[in-house]
């Protein structure tokens, strides 16, 4: 089974970024892929609702010590107590990894999937640190822009056009 990564800001969101994390979720159950997220609120909450609504299967990679910290749409909660160092495990646990809005916590998830030799989708259109580093070229790796929920799934399962 696929596993993608959607990352992006665990706070509050604007209603348009809920709604395209939510679609992802479904387009990565559909998929038949596994979602994979950090397992809280706003990003990773609105993903694994949507990917739950279209019976997918949901990981949370938790940076506390204790499962009740996941969102009640995660399937399978894995405690780290590694706080923010749980990003590794996110994006080394994924074949690809999908960023929505975010910030600082996923402006480092990038990193470290990029170093890993991951794919890096950014929906452009979701703003945050996504929108700001599609199509941007770092230490030679690309973060690829992707303008719509399903140009993101495709390019995520590599059946988009210059999805290298």
């Amino acid at each position: 089974m696929r596993q993608i990564a959607v990352i992006g800001s665990g706070g509050p969101i604007p209603g348009e970024v809920r709604a395209m994390a939510e679609e992802l979720g479904r387009a990565i159950a559909r998929a038949g892929a596994a979602l994979i997220t950090g397992g809280r609120g706003g990003v990773m909450e609105a993903a694994c609702k949507g990917a739950k609504e279209a019976g997918g299967l949901t990981i949370g990679i938790l940076p506390g010590p204790g499962r009740d910290e996941a969102n009640p749409y995660v399937d399978i909660a894995i405690a780290t107590g590694m706080g923010d160092a749980r990003n590794v495990v996110n994006v080394r646990s994924a074949d690809a990894v999908i960023a929505v809005h975010g910030g600082a916590g996923t402006l480092s998830e990038i990193g470290l999937a990029l170093k890993a030799g991951r794919r890096v989708i950014a929906l452009e259109p979701s703003g945050g640190v996504a929108g700001l580093l599609a199509g941007m070229e770092i230490g030679g790796m690309r973060v690829i822009p992707a303008r719509s929920v399903e140009e993101a799934i495709e390019l995520a399962l590599g059946e988009g056009v210059g999805s290298g």
